[in-house]
């Protein structure tokens, strides 16, 4: 973005951002700062105060939306901390999503530990159905949440069937379609002698998504909110770097894990695979292939 654009989406800025607080606001300067891959993200300075602001296509708007909606749901829970959702909506031709500004820092142990006891609090907050109230995004991608009562019937039409749909769009056909549909009618088998309840999820808790603050205190952002097994926010805690072991040392303290779950991970993990796949491209296709080779064997064991 040229300076002079983004002084001008600065001033825009600041104007919603007046209009949604109430009060008056003058935006200084818009910078660029480390975010995802699929949003652009910056620092608003202004009097008063700072805010952190994610702009995208125009069309991006509604994710930006249900994005705010689940840091809400996920501040209601009052257990883990998140930054406040001010604003969102379009300004000057782009989707923006305006979020209350926290200084963060690398996480360390000590909060590792707490964000294990935090995200078992986190997993207590029931609902009566799996899914949500409104659908979201996963990355960039659209992510389907209509309630349904049964777990495995979730996950096998919304979270498999819809990924492989989309690949299956983008050519990749053959073994990951047949296998992927064989898992799909198969699913059931894995979930024998345990029956998940509906948890509140973050829904993509990779390492990338939390950080601290200056008194130690976790906090998380980027969710993909929806009520499932809280299985699989752990199991994307093991994708893409992983958590320290105090981590898990603290969630399974708090909350104990079944013992079937190191199989059901790989299960969970397959549709951020598969999403991946989807996003970015064939390098993924082997790794969604090994994973469905591997829970395909299980279920003949």
């Amino acid at each position: 973005m040229q300076d002079l654009q983004r002084d001008s989406v600065a001033e825009a800025l600041g104007t919603v951002i007046a209009d949604a607080t109430g009060r008056p606001f003058h935006a200084r300067k818009l910078t660029p700062v480390g975010g995802g891959c699929i949003t652009r993200c910056y620092r608003l300075e202004g009097d008063p105060g700072n805010y952190f602001v994610l702009l995208n296509r125009v069309d991006a708007a509604l994710m930006f939306e249900a994005e705010a909606a689940g840091l809400r749901e996920l501040a209601g829970s009052e257990t883990v901390a998140v930054p406040q959702p001010v604003c969102w909506g379009r300004v000057g031709g782009q989707a923006c999503l305006v979020l209350q500004w926290l200084e963060l820092s690398p996480p360390g142990g000590a909060a590792e530990q707490e964000l294990g006891r935090q995200l078992a609090a986190l997993h207590a907050i029931r609902r009566p159905h799996f899914g949500w109230h409104g659908d979201n995004a996963i990355g960039s991608t659209f992510q389907p949440n209509r309630p349904e009562d049964d777990w495995v019937v979730f996950w096998a039409s919304q979270r498999l069937g819809h990924q492989l749909n989309l690949a299956a769009r983008q050519g990749y056909g053959g073994p990951l379609q047949r296998d992927g549909e064989r898992l799909r009618s198969e699913l059931g088998g894995l979930f024998r002698g345990y029956r998940p309840l509906p948890a509140l999820l973050h829904g993509d808790l990779w390492a990338g998504n939390w950080a601290q603050l200056a008194n130690g205190q976790p906090v998380i952002f980027d969710p993909a909110c929806y009520y499932g097994d809280r299985e699989a926010d752990l199991a994307m805690t093991e994708l893409f770097g992983g958590f320290g072991s105090g981590f898990y040392a603290a969630y399974r303290q708090a909350f104990p894990l079944d013992a079937g779950y190191s199989v059901r991970k790989n299960l969970y993990n397959l549709y951020h695979i598969l999403n991946h796949l989807n996003l970015f491209g064939a390098g993924y296709l082997h790794q969604a292939q090994t994973l469905l080779a591997g829970l395909l064997a299980e279920l003949k064991a």
